[in-house]
């Protein structure tokens, strides 16, 4: 079946219109979703599972890309880019995000760095760039934008990973990330380089995969957390970029059948959606998961409603 116009998001009609069911990538497994708005579309940035049902540890070889017009039918654009891409990376294909500035996408990604002359080895985030939201992308500097030895603050080699970066109203960019600890930093206007000192600091219950935004006037940060185990995804609200933040608790519970999730958070066409994975498909589980969709709400004072995880996902917009 050819993939780029396969639907992967199979519909059922009902009452409420056309909705799409959950998982909503069924051709492959996919992690880590990371989507954007742009020029009417939403497009998906994804890690790419391919561990066997038997391994106990995660295989994850690139970065997929796909796209939808109406939360339903959904594109596959193919993996667009992998650690190969970048001559001093090595290992697999971690949690990713793609932004767009001036015409031009960056997608900064995490994987792992080759012990060299820069690095004794560790996590790394790197960033690619392109004219276009489905490539093609190559290594916008040629080196890695974080290497292991830059934080200190996690003695574990893996903590800089799963980078999430936003554009504030002013024009200053900001990269958050971090296993362990979340750290922050300015970028410079490029979007390659840092534009002052990393800070590091621990949010109630943080374990990794954060993403950054602001709506009116108040600043997210929604990260996988340690509140049980497997994982939730917990958040806190600011009113300055910097902190601090002050918590305000759980936004998703566990998810079905694998140990890990990870948020990604758009509006588009009106309504707010929350991406997430779990491990629901046949033969999946926690080195084979499913990236899910489903509505998000926030009360009158800029908090979060709890997720409702469904099998059913959401309404297909016009």
């Amino acid at each position: 079946m050819n993939k780029v116009f396969l639907t992967m998001a199979l519909a059922s009609f009902t009452a409420g219109g056309l909705k799409a069911q959950n998982p909503i990538i069924k051709n492959i497994f996919t992690a880590d979703p990371a989507p954007i708005v742009h020029k009417g579309t939403v497009y998906l940035y994804t890690g790419h599972d391919t561990a066997s049902v038997t391994a106990t540890n995660y295989k994850m070889p690139d970065w997929h890309v796909f796209s939808s017009r109406d939360m339903k039918n959904w594109k596959d654009h193919g993996a667009l880019l992998s650690p190969k891409t970048f001559s001093w990376a090595t290992g697999d294909a971690y949690a990713a995000q793609c932004i767009e500035r001036n015409g031009k996408f960056y997608w900064f990604v995490s994987t792992f760095h080759k012990s060299d002359s820069v690095s004794k080895g560790g996590a790394a985030i790197g960033v690619a760039v392109s004219d276009k939201p489905t490539g093609p992308f190559k290594d916008a500097i040629g080196k890695a934008l974080v290497i292991n030895e830059m934080t200190k603050d996690m003695k574990h080699a893996w903590d800089d990973i799963d980078p999430t970066v936003f554009v504030d109203d002013d024009g200053q960019a900001y990269m958050f990330w971090g296993n362990g600890s979340c750290k922050w930093v300015k970028l410079k206007k490029s979007m390659t380089e840092l534009d002052g000192p990393i800070t590091a600091f621990k949010p109630q219950n943080y374990i990794e995969g954060p993403w950054v935004y602001k709506r009116k006037d108040l600043y997210y940060l929604v990260y996988a957390s340690a509140g049980t185990k497997p994982e939730m995804i917990e958040y806190c609200t600011a009113t300055n970029p910097a902190g601090p933040w002050t918590y305000r608790g759980i936004i998703q519970e566990n998810v079905p059948n694998s140990f890990t999730t990870h948020p990604g958070i758009v509006d588009f066409k009106g309504k707010s959606y929350f991406f997430y994975h779990n491990g629901a498909l046949p033969t999946g589980g926690s080195y084979r998961r499913s990236i899910c969709v489903d509505y998000m709400y926030y009360n009158e004072d800029g908090t979060i409603q709890k997720i409702v995880q469904t099998a059913n996902g959401v309404d297909a917009v016009k």
